[in-house]
């Protein structure tokens, strides 16, 4: 069986981890499908955004923890090689040049929850559960939470990290770690119309532009970032989409994205 599915609909790239039976935990094997559907996806023009989404009851329970024991007796070089994997995954999504909403139609846990949280955006059901409980098992959230900072800040990412509790939807959203909590029935149509109002408003290289400008701009400087952002302020002008939506604008057309 494939542990992720691939699927496009009305412009919309849908990768499902499809590995139900383990809650979704994210082995070797399942991390780097996950990288190969991303990186397929990029070039892909029919699929303007992505959407996260799982199988089964769980979102994603995180790491493999049988997988986990078995590496206990690698050499540092082998686990070194091993995180490495992951964090390329992370990487891929948060740097993604396309807009990745998360579909959470259950927990999402310890390196399933950090799966969410480099997502844009995230939607939820009111039963699923958030939490990072590396803790609790003598472990660490070591990748994860050089995202989850960016996302929260520290005094939430403590409360999470330190704590290892597990949190109701609700509480999540109160934390900014998800958007929108809506009911079972409602998530994946709440999920579509979000991403079509994307697709058919919002220029997508000025959305990959901008994304790319947040990933960045907090690692500068306040001058050296303001600097960044003139030069990217002076090439987006000239870009073809901004010649495009400021000419529709003034003729009083509707662009087409």
């Amino acid at each position: 069986m494939e542990l992720t599915k691939i699927e496009i609909k009305d412009r919309i790239g849908y990768i499902t981890l499809n590995r139900p039976e383990k809650r979704n935990a994210l082995s070797y094997e399942f991390v780097g499908e996950l990288k190969q559907a991303f990186v397929q996806l990029k070039e892909d023009n029919n699929a303007k955004v992505i959407v996260l989404r799982a199988e089964g009851k769980a979102f994603c329970a995180g790491a493999d923890l049988a997988y986990i024991q078995g590496l206990q007796n690698n050499t540092y070089e082998e686990n070194l090689e091993d995180s490495n994997h992951l964090k390329e995954l992370f990487y891929e999504i948060y740097t993604y040049p396309k807009v990745v909403i998360a579909e959470i139609q259950g927990h999402a846990l310890a390196g399933g929850c950090g799966l969410a949280t480099v997502c844009d955006f995230s939607y939820t059901v009111p039963h699923a559960k958030f939490g990072y409980t590396e803790v609790k098992i003598g472990f660490i959230p070591a990748i994860v939470k050089v995202f989850l900072l960016r996302k929260i800040g520290e005094g939430k990412s403590k409360e999470l990290l330190l704590s290892g509790k597990l949190y109701e939807a609700v509480d999540a959203q109160k934390m900014g770690l998800v958007n929108e909590v809506v009911e079972t029935e409602k998530l994946s149509e709440t999920v579509y119309e979000f991403a079509q109002q994307l697709i058919l408003n919002n220029s997508g290289q000025s959305m990959a532009f901008t994304k790319q400008m947040i990933a960045e701009v907090q690692e500068k400087g306040l001058e050296e970032g303001l600097q960044y952002a003139a030069e990217q302020n002076a090439i987006a002008r000239a870009s073809e989409d901004c010649k495009k939506g400021i000419a529709a604008f003034l003729n009083k057309e509707t662009p087409s994205w």
